[in-house]
């Protein structure tokens, strides 16, 4: 067997060839921190009127997780860009369907019915998370019609009711009716489902 030493002494070019590759990706990096300063956790932008690396920063945030036009929006002010480049990017990235609010309010619907959550709170979520209070009410009350957030009261009843088991009727309804006003669930749902699960 031979020692790394000795591998080194027979081998220098391999550790040339390392030092120029680490050379050439520490001159990468001050190309790269040319165009952000880094404060923080966030990059900040040098040139607030620059739209290339504005979209580039948005593609870069899409890529990380999908995020409403509205959060976005928010992301790329707060890294410094002027409102009407961020504005102009955000346009450009919904005509070339990059940013769907409509799908995104969806797709955080079923997530939210996942974690069984009610309409109001759903709706709350959507808004949190950048989504137009006009268009989170629409979906939400499309969602409602399905019967969705009546399945998530009718599943979290199941849960509270398997995990309060043995427990007296009134401590049962009373951690229900709170579980359920947490999450979002109307009076009325919850109410029915409370008769049923929990008598």
């Amino acid at each position: 067997m031979i020692s790394a030493e000795a591998f080194l002494r027979r081998n220098p070019v391999a550790l040339e060839e390392r030092c120029r590759a680490e050379q050439g990706e520490r001159n990468v990096e001050a190309e790269s921190s040319h165009r952000f300063a880094r404060r923080g956790m966030g990059a900040v932008a040098d040139d607030p009127n620059d739209a290339d690396a504005c979209r580039e920063a948005a593609l870069r945030l899409l890529d990380a997780a999908p995020r409403s036009s509205g959060a976005l929006r928010e992301r790329l002010l707060g890294k410094g860009y002027d409102e009407e480049i961020v504005n102009e990017v955000i346009e450009r990235l919904i005509r070339v369907q990059l940013i769907d609010d409509r799908a995104y309010a969806e797709s955080a619907v079923r997530y939210c019915a996942g974690r069984m959550m009610g309409r109001r709170g759903a709706v709350m979520e959507l808004a949190r998370k950048g989504v137009d209070r006009r268009l989170a009410e629409q979906v939400c009350g499309e969602a409602e019609q399905q019967g969705v957030f009546e399945d998530a009261a009718w599943e979290l009843g199941r849960r509270v009711a398997r995990k309060t088991r043995g427990l007296d009727r009134q401590v049962r309804q009373r951690r229900f009716w709170s579980a359920g006003g947490r999450k979002g669930h109307s009076p009325e749902t919850l109410r029915r489902v409370a008769a049923e699960l929990l008598s």
